[in-house]
């Protein structure tokens, strides 16, 4: 049996020894992956009935054995500071690098799904953190992405106001145009029957889910609204504005049950503790995030320590008083609700629910219980947690997709990396490597732009050119189309003109002599009269009349070696010289093609091939060989 290790880091060439991959045939750079099935299965050979009082397994401590002894985070339920993802793991970018607007691990915790503010969605592996797949999801900017409780189904929303309805293979089934502005969250209710969604319009919109059919329009906030949540097990919702309100509705009625105050500017996100559905907690460009009671209504703790505006929030799957935080600077910060971690030198508070009056007492601070200050370089926009809870991935507006565990027992130079104490001081106390580091991430780029292009195989599209009938792969030529396949009915061929279907006629003596008048002349009115033929002749013989169409060969069958001129108003065939006689005599010739001579455009069409230059003889391998005894090779017989 394998040890229980939740984080443990296994390289692919420990398996595969000199594997250098069996496509690309250079060296691939290994790659971590993070294996948590030994600790499942440590869990459930040792896990006991959870019974008050009875024994529990043995406390884990600093030190390297431990690391066999490690469980997930479902098996300690009541420790959650074991859970805090201190350690950096991996760093996932796109080929073409854009900012990450939304981070969402799918149901089964296999792969990560991210939305780029270029509209597409990039599937990264749930285990060694690898480029699975590219999709084109929206036209615009990802705002949010949310799947049902049933796990069956994904929702997002744009820039434009359009929500998407996809399946679990990313499958795009539907789409309905919610709003006229950005749709900047959206929310599922318990029963996944409705959902509802918050617009940059100050208004939030609850949809019946099968039918995609608007029910309510909620009005009541003064300004945009930037996020909503739907309670896990009662039938209220939740939202926030950039008027600094947060508020509560009656999603039957769309009655606003009451407004929280507290925030002093924007509010950015907002969400019910999935376990216990009484705290709410809330964050605003005020760098303060609360946690409100919603028994008594009131806000009861602030959670301090950030230096800038807090942009987004996420409630830990399994510890109902873990609390991770992003904000505008890059750092992630991690809470524990019920341990106030107050710093030396500042005064402790009390709980609200320690004082006599718990409705008017003043608020509790909350400090974190682990910084990670420099986690990004930019504004850390979205935050989720695995379904099992031991990976935190986070997306940055510095293009960039982390993920973070927990360190394993007895790792304190975690605490020391560049992203705990900055980039300068740990050069300086030799945890990181700038030239070792660069390098590593210039190996990573590539090995992700391979795994891109990889997976990028299958999706590849087909040109939309049109193309020549009969010959794929030449474009279409300008002013000519050609069936496009996607009509019914057979052959779609252009009716011929009454010119042609008279020479036909002529040709086969079907016309009675009393209709062998002249035929109506190309370009003159409709309904004119038959020219006198002396008078024709006349005119031609003048220049005043163009020259009649050339005469069909015997038998009325066109020859291989038959020339035409070009039709009118035909431009040729790009970068070719002119067709002969095109022109009335006087007229200046046309400038050969660059990088032709004039001798080489007359002799244009004379090849071979019926169109090109001739080609010259190939040099004989016995004059090659001479050329190269010359320069000093070959010189020596075998």
């Amino acid at each position: 049996m394998g040890s229980a290790v939740e984080a443990r880091e296994y390289q692919y060439e420990g398996l595969f020894q000199g594997y250098t991959g069996y496509q690309s045939g250079r060296h691939r750079q290994r790659r971590n992956v993070t294996d948590y099935g030994s600790s499942m299965v440590q869990w459930m050979r040792h896990r006991r009935p959870a019974y008050k009082g009875g024994p529990t397994l043995e406390t884990e401590r600093p030190s390297a054995s431990f690391i066999v002894d490690m469980v997930t985070p479902a098996a300690r339920r009541t420790n959650p500071a074991d859970t805090i993802p201190a350690k950096h793991l991996h760093s996932s970018v796109n080929k073409e690098r854009s900012p990450v607007n939304v981070v969402r691990w799918t149901p089964e915790g296999r792969r990560l799904l991210t939305g780029l503010m270029s509209g597409e969605f990039t599937v990264w592996n749930g285990t060694a953190f690898n480029f699975e797949t590219l999709q084109s999801a929206h036209q615009s900017p990802v705002r949010q992405m949310k799947y049902t409780h049933s796990e069956d189904w994904l929702l997002s929303a744009d820039q434009e106001g359009t929500v998407k309805y996809f399946q679990t293979n990313l499958n795009n089934v539907k789409e309905i145009h919610a709003h006229d502005h950005a749709v900047r969250d959206l929310a599922f209710a318990p029963t996944d029957v409705k959902f509802v969604t918050a617009s940059d319009d100050a208004t939030l919109k609850i949809w019946d889910f099968a039918g995609g059919i608007e029910e309510q329009t909620i009005t009541g906030h003064n300004w945009d609204v930037k996020c909503c949540d739907w309670h896990p097990t009662k039938g209220l919702i939740v939202s926030g504005s950039k008027d600094n309100k947060v508020k509560l509705w009656d999603p039957r009625n769309g009655r606003c049950l009451t407004t929280l105050h507290g925030h002093k500017n924007q509010i950015q996100r907002c969400l019910f503790n999935p376990h216990r559905g009484d705290a709410l907690a809330t964050c605003a460009r005020d760098s303060t995030p609360r946690i409100f009671d919603l028994r008594m209504m009131r806000d009861v703790l602030l959670l301090k320590g950030h230096d800038k505006d807090v942009a987004t929030l996420t409630w830990h799957p399994h510890h109902p008083s873990l609390l991770s935080t992003g904000d505008w600077n890059g750092a992630i910060h991690h809470y524990i609700l019920d341990e106030p971690n107050t710093p030396e030198g500042v005064a402790a508070s009390i709980a609200p629910y320690d004082s006599p009056d718990p409705a008017s007492a003043p608020v509790q601070s909350i400090y974190p219980a682990h910084r990670v200050t420099y986690a990004h370089d930019f504004t850390i926009w979205s935050l989720d947690w695995h379904p099992l809870g031991h990976i935190l991935a986070s997306g940055s507006n510095d293009r960039l997709t982390r993920f973070w565990t927990r360190a394993r027992p007895g790792d304190t130079v975690v605490y020391q990396d560049r992203y705990h104490i900055g980039q300068e001081a740990a050069e300086a106390r030799g945890t990181y490597n700038r030239k070792a580091n660069q390098k590593r991430e210039k190996e990573a780029e590539e090995a992700e732009e391979a795994d891109e292009a990889e997976g990028l195989v299958d999706q590849q599209m087909p040109s939309k050119q049109q193309a020549v009938p009969g010959l794929p792969g030449l474009p279409g030529l300008p002013g000519i189309s050609a069936p496009d396949g996607t009509s019914t009915g057979g052959a779609q061929t252009q009716p011929p003109s009454n010119i042609t279907n008279m020479i036909a006629a002529l040709t086969q003596n079907q016309l009675p002599q009393q209709q062998l008048s002249p035929p109506q002349m190309p370009g003159l009115p409709p309904g004119m009269p038959p020219i006198d033929p002396s008078k024709l002749q006349e005119l031609l013989a003048s220049g005043m009349f163009p020259p009649p169409p050339v005469p069909l060969p015997q038998g009325g069958q066109v020859g291989a070696n038959a020339q035409f001129p070009p039709p009118p108003g035909f431009p040729g065939l790009p970068g070719a010289p002119p067709p002969p006689n095109l022109f009335p005599p006087g007229f200046p010739p046309v400038p050969p093609p660059p990088g032709m001579q004039q001798g080489e455009s007359q002799q244009m069409g004379g090849g071979e091939n019926g169109f090109g230059r001739k080609r010259a003889p190939l040099p004989s391998q016995s004059d090659s060989l001479k050329e190269e005894m010359k320069r000093g090779k070959y010189t020596r017989s075998r």
